[in-house]
Order: C-alpha cells, then sequence, then structure tokens
C-alpha cells in the first residue's frame, strides 16, 4: 500500500465578508491538500501542530471524516491556529493569520511514496527547520513536492522569505506556485521565465495556475499550456491547494511518484505533462464554484469529467 505524507499547518478560517464574519472553516493549504488527495481516494498521513481544544477537535474530526490519518503528537500546541480570510467583490481572499508554527520528531509512519509541504510551514519559524529536515529524511525514498502558497502577512523580510523558498524549490522534485506568487516572488521577471529558472535549480516539473487563464508547466519536454475550465466563481478559497490535489492524483495514477521514478518525471511528456493539468484544473473548477475549500471527491470529479467529454 501506497501513501502520502502531507506536512503543514492545520488552522480554522474565518470568512469575513463586507465586514461581516460568514462562517468558520477547517482550513490551512497542506490540510486542503491532504483532505484533497484522500478524497480522491489516496492515503494519506497528515503532520500539522494543532491544540486539544475545540477548534483543534473539529480539525481532527474533519480530517478523519475526509480519510486522513492525523499523524501521532500533531495536537501539542497550546492553541489552534487561526486565519481570517477577508472575501472582496470577485471572491478573492487575504488572510491575517494567529499561529505557532512548531514541529518536532520524525513521524513514526509508514514510509510515503510522496511528501508534500508548503506554504506557512515552510516560512515561519522554528517549525519550517523540522520540516527542511524531514524533506531530507524523507526525501530519500519518496518524491517531494512543494507549492509556496505565499502569504506576505507572514513574510515581513521578503528577501529572506524568497530565499527560502527557493531553498525547498533546490529539493523538490514537482513544484505548483500560482502566478500572483511568483509576481511577488520576482515581480521583474515573467512567470515562465522564473519557473524555467526554478526548472533548472532541480525540480523535474513546475507548474503554475493563472487563474481563469488555466495553467502551464514546464519540464525537460518544454512548455505546456491548458486552458481553464469554464465556471461560476464563487469564491477562490482553496483553489490551488485543489489544483494540487489533482496534480498528484494525476502523476500517482501515472505510476510516477517515488523516488526511484524522478527520472521518468524528468523524461515526462508533453501530452502526459498536458493529461495531469488538465486533470488539476478540473479539480480547481470544482472547488471555486462552491463556497470555502470544497475539496471534490473521485466520484464527484469523475462525472464532472464524465460530463464535459
Amino acid at each position: 500500500m501506497t501513501r502520502a505524507l502531507v506536512i503543514g499547518e492545520a488552522l480554522i478560517d474565518i470568512v469575513e465578508r463586507d465586514g461581516q464574519i460568514t462562517g468558520e472553516h477547517v482550513g490551512g493549504s497542506p490540510l486542503n491538500v491532504a483532505v484533497g488527495l484522500a478524497r480522491l481516494g489516496r492515503d494519506v498521513d497528515f503532520f500539522t501542530h494543532i491544540a486539544d481544544d475545540p477548534r483543534g477537535r473539529r480539525i481532527s474530526e474533519y480530517l478523519g471524516a475526509s480519510g486522513v490519518a492525523l499523524v501521532p503528537g500533531s495536537t501539542s500546541a497550546r492553541r489552534t491556529p487561526s486565519a481570517r480570510a477577508s472575501l472582496d467583490v470577485t471572491g478573492a481572499a487575504t488572510y491575517e493569520f494567529d499561529i505557532d508554527w512548531q514541529l518536532s520528531g520524525t513521524p513514526e509512519i509508514s514510509p510515503p511514496v510522496v511528501v508534500h509541504t508548503g506554504s506557512i510551514a515552510t516560512a515561519l519559524d522554528p517549525g519550517r527547520l523540522a520540516v527542511e529536515a524531514l524533506l531530507d529524511t524523507y526525501g530519500v525514498a519518496a518524491t517531494v513536492t512543494f507549492d509556496p502558497n505565499v502569504r506576505p502577512a507572514l513574510m515581513q523580510d521578503s528577501t529572506l522569505a524568497r530565499e527560502r523558498i527557493e531553498r525547498i524549490v533546490e529539493v523538490s522534485d514537482i513544484v505548483k506556485v500560482s502566478d500572483e506568487d511568483l509576481a511577488w516572488i520576482a515581480p521583474d521577471t515573467e512567470s515562465v521565465d522564473l519557473a524555467r529558472r526554478w526548472l533548472a535549480m532541480g525540480p523535474a516539473l513546475v507548474a503554475v495556475t493563472m487563474g481563469g487563464r488555466g495553467a502551464f508547466a514546464v519540464s525537460a519536454s518544454g512548455l505546456v499550456r491548458v486552458p481553464a475550465r469554464s465556471v461560476q466563481v464563487v469564491d477562490t478559497v482553496g483553489a490551488g491547494d485543489s489544483f494540487m490535489s489533482g496534480l498528484l492524483d494525476a502523476l500517482w495514477s501515472l505510476d510516477l511518484l517515488g523516488a526511484d521514478r524522478r527520472d521518468d518525471v524528468r523524461r515526462i511528456s508533453p501530452a502526459h505533462v498536458e493529461a495531469v493539468l488538465e486533470a488539476a484544473v478540473l479539480n480547481a473548477a470544482l472547488t471555486v464554484a462552491q463556497t470555502g475549500a470544497v475539496l471534490p471527491y473521485r466520484a464527484t470529479r469523475d462525472a464532472a469529467l464524465r460530463s464535459t467529454s
């Protein structure tokens, strides 16, 4: 049995629109990826830092209901993190965070075929150092995947943040990033050019999301673009995480995960890159058509695929 390990923050999103709180939802970019993979039928372990308090128990229950295994040692925080997500008229979110990010030890789990991380987990001290160490540990046998999912509100030193992001890029096999994040990381560089520079640093595949303009990826086989799915956008919360889940699931289906498949990923054909991107774009489209980070189940995703084929 092959499993994924996702490492990163879990929190409660407090959603605000027009100055009014409209609800509280379980969130966190890595958590969403873990849930998205599990809902697509993958076996997933999730290592995080939450508290044994009402919000933490809500997160634990949500993970369990989605089929994600919470790694022992993940509930040692003093309080469960939260993020206030303010939605503008287009449904795009900006965030304010209350989070204490720490990790310790190496999880006692089955060896994963893929280890994913990103966002706050790789940016915030002291936990980011533990994340980097875990990537070194698991990267010996697993595919390492990364989504920087930039949070400027937590990155007061932008130069240092960029250095930390590129350090993780160097040890990653697959990187997913949004064009908005790339614009923050290197405002004077075109997205395609920066993606290619990252590719030269070590990854086998760099995928870039562009919202309503679709996505593209660069690999040794060149540049591949796919359009966005036509959908009525309710909000964009969780869209990138849903894309990441769909991307990993598609690579998993092609048997391209695991350290012994690294050379195969480097030789991936443009046709396979296109198929992987299309699966990821569809996953994201199903999420933005709903309120909040609702990651699709495989049955829902497959039904949507059949209806558009």
